[in-house]
């Protein structure tokens, strides 16, 4: 499929070279005095036009960095290559000046000696498209200043030097729209990407709180159930099996990252013995795989397992070293009876961590 850009550029050189055959377009009654002289300017011309148009620089990967979207990346490689904007500004100087020499002055406003008018016009017009906005006002700026010169500035401005300048001025403010149109575009795509993210973290969480409150009928369902048929009235089976419920409910919502069949069954087991038990989740998983955090729950289990404390503290760390520490406590003896000492105390490293 034909591309925008290939047809602007066939256009392009149509057009440029369609301005340059004008100036071949004498008539056998008009003496030249220096022919080859124009037909060299032509092919300067020519050559300086058709390297602005189809010289790209060498064209990288782009990477989008924070601040600066990847639609700029782009726009600045498309930007015209120096050695090309040193040529088209020798061509705005030399074109003008050689062409009035080689016509003579009898003939400097004819059709054929105008053309210079129309086609550096159109050469800065694709300096300005390729991104070089001083080089084309300095062209034009030295096409006016020529062609003032050799031909005054009313026949300047009225065989088409205005019209070179119109050119120009809509070429600047097309590309300065197209740049803030890509400019907008690339922050609709950042906000459409920044909430997408929270939709789709949004419907996480609600499958999250899902999850949890079936875990939560499943687990806390058959106490309740047995709570409204005796109509509170429970014996020591039933409420243990109650406080049992609820440390389950309070693990599931507090350390869900460190639990596992094992972990649950010996968590259990600790509190039938009658052990307070806490869990908490603070922190220093994040980002662990599945079978990283299975070697940390394989552990754990295995320390709660030989665990014999009256309370046991499971909490996660943020140190960089140790993923889990297991503290347990129980009454001193000889001691008052509020006070507990220090009996378990087991840190979980990172694996791999030495």
């Amino acid at each position: 499929m034909t591309s925008v850009r290939n047809v602007l550029v066939a256009l392009g050189v149509a057009f440029t070279a369609y301005l340059a055959a004008r100036g071949l377009w004498w008539t056998g009654d008009v003496a030249i005095p220096y022919p080859l002289v124009v037909v060299a300017a032509l092919g300067l011309y020519l050559a300086t036009t058709w390297i602005c148009i189809f010289w790209e620089p060498p064209r990288h990967e782009p990477t989008a960095e924070a601040g600066g979207p990847e639609a700029s990346v782009k726009r600045t490689q498309q930007r015209l290559p120096v050695p090309a904007q040193m040529l088209a500004l020798a061509s705005a100087a030399i074109v003008p000046s050689a062409i009035s020499l080689a016509v003579g002055e009898a003939s400097r406003t004819a059709p054929f000696a105008t053309w210079y008018l129309g086609g550096i016009g159109a050469l800065m017009t694709i300096v300005m498209v390729r991104r070089r906005p001083w080089t084309a006002w300095t062209g034009i700026a030295m096409l006016a200043i020529a062609s003032m010169v050799w031909m005054g500035w009313a026949s300047a401005l009225a065989l088409g030097l205005v019209g070179s300048i119109v050119w120009v001025t809509c070429a600047q403010l097309l590309v300065l729209s197209m740049d803030r149109a890509a400019r907008d575009t690339g922050r609709l795509a950042q906000l459409q990407r920044a909430a997408s993210a929270w939709q789709a973290s949004q419907a996480t969480r609600q499958r999250e709180r899902r999850v949890q409150v079936q875990e939560a009928l499943a687990v806390a369902g058959p106490v309740l159930t047995r709570t409204v048929a005796t109509g509170g009235r429970l014996d020591e089976s039933d409420r243990l099996e109650a406080r049992l419920a609820e440390g389950r409910l309070r693990d599931e919502m507090r350390g869900p990252r460190l639990l596992d069949d094992d972990v649950r069954s010996e968590l259990e087991r600790a509190r039938r013995r009658g052990a307070n038990v806490t869990v908490l989740d603070e922190g220093g998983l994040e980002g662990l795989d599945e079978p990283t955090l299975s070697i940390i729950r394989a552990q754990l289990a295995e320390a709660l397992r030989s665990a014999s404390s009256d309370r046991l503290y499971i909490r996660t760390s943020p140190d960089a070293r140790v993923a889990v520490t297991v503290v347990g406590r129980s009454p001193s003896v000889g001691g008052p009876s509020d006070e507990d000492g220090v009996d378990l105390w087991r840190e979980i490293p990172h694996p791999g961590v030495a």
